[in-house]
This record gives C-alpha cells, sequence and structure tokens, in this order.
C-alpha cells in the first residue's frame, strides 16, 4: 500500500495533482480543497499522504489503480472515514470536499444537514446518513485541521480528542469544549497527556 509520495509538483489540475520523481510522473487525485492547498507551491518538493485504491467495475475486469492524496495525514483520515459512510465512497467523496476538512467536520458535528447536504453530490439524505454515522467521531477534525505541521507534531490528535470527551462529560457543551481547546492550542505549548491538556485549559479559563 503506497501512503505518501514525495516529489516535484509539475502540474495541478482541476481533480488531480502530478508528482515527478524522477525519470517518472506519479498521477494523484485530490479534492477541490487539496488543489487550493497545493496551487501555491508548483514546482516545489511536495509530499502527499495517500490513499491507494482499485477504481472501476471488477465484474468488468476494468480496475484501475489510483492514488488520493492530502497534504496533511489528518486530512487523509478525515476521507478515509468520510467514505466509510453507506452510498459515499472514493468518487463521491473527491466531488463533495470543495471545503475544508475542518469546515466540513463542524458541519457534521454541528448535525447541520443543511448545509451538508449542499456539498457537490451530497443531497439531504445521504447528509443525514453521514451525520449519524460520523458526529461523534468529528471533534478533533473539527479542532485540529488547518493548524500548521509543527503545531500537530506537538499535540497528540488523540490527547486532544480525549480532553474534548472529559470537558463535554464534565457539563461542558460541544461548542464551549472546543473554544476552551482551542484557547489552551493556541499557547503552542506540548501536551503530553489528558491531565496536563485539561489543567490548561483550565488555568487559561481562570486568568
Amino acid at each position: 500500500m503506497i501512503t505518501k509520495i514525495t516529489g516535484n509538483l509539475v502540474r495541478v489540475d482541476d481533480d488531480q495533482a502530478v508528482l515527478q520523481i524522477d525519470a517518472f510522473e506519479y498521477q494523484v487525485l485530490i479534492p477541490e480543497f487539496a488543489r487550493r492547498q497545493l496551487q501555491p507551491h508548483l514546482g516545489e518538493p511536495v509530499s502527499l499522504h495517500t490513499i491507494y485504491y482499485l477504481d472501476g467495475n471488477p465484474a468488468h475486469g476494468r480496475l484501475t489503480p489510483r492514488m488520493v492524496g492530502f497534504l496533511k495525514e489528518v486530512e487523509r483520515e478525515f476521507f478515509e472515514l468520510f467514505c466509510s459512510v453507506d452510498g459515499v465512497g472514493v468518487r463521491k467523496a473527491l466531488r463533495a470536499m470543495v471545503r475544508p476538512v475542518q469546515d466540513v467536520a463542524d458541519l457534521i458535528e454541528q448535525q447541520d444537514s443543511k448545509g451538508l447536504s449542499a456539498l457537490p453530490g451530497i443531497g439531504p439524505a445521504m447528509a443525514e446518513r453521514i451525520i449519524a454515522k460520523l458526529r461523534r467521531k468529528m471533534p478533533k477534525f473539527a479542532l485540529l485541521v488547518g493548524r500548521d505541521e509543527k503545531y500537530e507534531a506537538e499535540v497528540e490528535m488523540n490527547v486532544v480528542d480525549e480532553t474534548f470527551q472529559v470537558l463535554t462529560s464534565l457539563g461542558h457543551s460541544e461548542s464551549d469544549a472546543r473554544r476552551l481547546l482551542d484557547t489552551a492550542l493556541a499557547t503552542k505549548r506540548k501536551f503530553k497527556d489528558v491531565e496536563s491538556l485539561l489543567q490548561a485549559v483550565y488555568d487559561q479559563r481562570n486568568q
């Protein structure tokens, strides 16, 4: 399985990026939000976190190997979850992801079926299905996607997710818990565990 590819970005089209690695050029499918991220980096070396899959109908014997790529590993993780919803799949998810992962995660977490159904190819029924399956898995994506790589490396995703769950279990609303975490994480300190992050949250709150 190919999970990451690094090369010189030689072309960005509507739905794909082309990376040159030595004498080879590799086509990587990308959603619209990733295209906007990549466009300023033409001619530069980039790394894409990838999903490798077979496209086509096996009954007809026509299967084409393809890769889908993202600049951040957390974006790839979200995309895989999105694809896991019955009736979505890779092609539909690629078409739908015109907004950043953080925005889509917020729509799902807030159960905004109207906003979610406005994404290309996602109607009201599909939006409800996505919300039902993924809503409780969204806090870490709504919190961390969009931060720079250094920021993400300083805080383990599961620490943030578990702290979020603790805050909501203590009576904070989801929006309040997210706001408290954003404030603490903006200090760019290193948090190794839930206890240290919770302490920072309440230190900020008491200031």
